[in-house]
């Protein structure tokens, strides 16, 4: 036996049809002309398609295990003849096969609709809770003069003359290789096989329209600016009566006026006289859970915190709410009447602190304030 067409593919005389297919892909891959253009790996190229070719047909590899050559009468290498010798598992080895070769035949009409995505603004209490939202979503959904189908009343839809239903075209072509089979989607149906020659005058052979409608959306606890929200079936009606794709709704949590959200915490700012921090004070605060009397102890400093616990946020997936951090902001007055001075005066002898202090050139006001400090101490976290 002249030529050994299993040792050009480097597999065993027992190997299985699918084992063969594998190594010539592996080396088509390597030794394809547009990948490797030299001359040598040219002629290698024409050689492992050629066992491909012998070893891949059962009739062809039971003739040259029996001692023939198929390939003699067509001059060893040099080309496949008429054998009409299908160029799709060179494509595959290229672009994809899947193991099993491309699918052929015509396509169906009926295709997956696409997926849809809307935004959604909240304010921060529903996304704390959670709650119901009304959106408006306008998508493709099936028409309904022609139930989907894209076709005219009482017509149906015809086969096409061009490809007689097969949904491509082939055509044979000569190149060094010899002469390849090529396949391509039929550019009369697009590779449906089929026509509509009476298309739906509502929706133009689509299957579809667009529509505008109104959805009830349940929002989870703990949804922030961001979350998404998957509506299984609420997205794009596929063209000719395909499935419907999905709906995601993307939240945006509006600012709040009193609070800012930090992950599950809750921060706001009370606030209060200087007198009443020294003496100690009450404060009315409306959290979101409702009026809550915060209890402010005498001697509170200038940025002291009280931390209630459980007031905070949700956590999406825990169910436990974060807690709420009150911030207290001591107010100095900036204008004193002559009484006013008097009795502070006073107050300051009798404390001993008439005498002048060294003080901190830095003020709220370099650094925004309160808020300010805050976020500065979350953004070195």
């Amino acid at each position: 036996m002249a030529t050994d067409y299993y040792a050009m593919l480097g597999v065993s005389r027992d190997a299985s049809a699918e084992d063969i297919k594998k190594a010539y892909r592996r080396l088509a891959r390597e030794l394809h002309p547009d990948v490797n253009p030299d001359p040598e790996h040219q002629e290698r190229f024409k050689q492992v398609t050629a066992a491909y070719e012998v070893l891949s047909d059962p009739e062809k590899r039971q003739m040259y295990d029996m001692g023939g050559d198929p390939l003699s009468q067509s001059g060893g290498f040099g080309g496949f003849g008429t054998t009409g010798f299908d160029f799709s598992d060179i494509m595959d080895a290229f672009f994809g096969g899947g193991g099993g070769g491309r699918q052929r035949g015509p396509r169906s009409r009926a295709q997956r609709g696409q997926d849809a995505l809307v935004r959604v603004q909240i304010d921060l209490a529903t996304a704390v809770f959670g709650g119901e939202q009304d959106i408006t979503v306008d998508t493709a959904t099936a028409c309904a003069t022609c139930t989907g189908s894209g076709m005219a009343e009482g017509s149906e839809l015809e086969t096409c003359v061009m490809c007689k239903g097969a949904g491509e075209i082939q055509s044979v072509q000569r190149s060094f290789l010899g002469q390849v089979m090529t396949s391509r989607p039929c550019p009369q149906c697009q590779g449906f096989g089929t026509t509509i020659p009476y298309p739906c005058p509502e929706c133009s052979g689509e299957g579809r329209v667009r529509s505008r409608r109104t959805l009830t959306i349940k929002v989870p606890p703990g949804v922030d600016t961001g979350t998404r929200i998957q509506l299984q079936g609420e997205g794009e009606v596929g063209p000719n009566g395909g499935s419907v794709g999905d709906l995601f709704v993307e939240v945006v949590v509006a600012p709040d006026p009193v609070f800012e959200r930090h992950g599950d915490e809750l921060h706001c700012v009370v606030k209060i006289p200087m007198s009443a921090a020294a003496l100690g004070t009450s404060v009315h605060l409306d959290t979101l859970d409702g009026p809550e009397d915060l209890t402010v102890p005498a001697g509170t400093q200038a940025g002291a915190t009280i931390t209630l616990r459980g007031k905070g946020a949700s956590r999406l997936r825990g169910g436990s709410r974060g807690d709420l951090f009150v911030h207290v902001d001591v107010e100095v007055p900036s204008k004193l009447d002559a009484r006013q001075s008097e009795l502070l005066r006073e107050f300051a002898e009798l404390r001993g602190e008439n005498t002048p202090h060294a003080v901190s050139t830095r003020t709220s006001a370099d650094n925004g304030g309160l808020f300010g400090r805050l976020k500065d101490a979350f953004s070195s976290r």
